[in-house]
């Protein structure tokens, strides 16, 4: 069998806790930020766990795990 290709978005975009959860950068932080208000740019700073409805996605782009 050849190996699988993981997916070079999921690679940037995704890293495994220690518990093997996945985490992600929170959208819509680009630009336009003046048209939210201060309370939604304080609670997307950083990251944040994905929810278990997308996680058997990403794990289907990353077939050998996200090191």
């Amino acid at each position: 069998m050849p190996k699988l290709k993981t997916k070079s978005g999921v690679k940037k975009r995704f890293k495994m806790t220690a518990t093997g959860k996945i985490k992600h950068g929170v959208a819509g932080k680009r630009h336009r930020l003046i048209s939210h208000n201060g309370k939604y740019i304080r609670q997307n700073r950083g990251t944040s766990v994905l929810s278990e409805a997308d996680v058997a996605r990403v794990v289907a782009w990353a077939p050998y795990g996200l090191r």
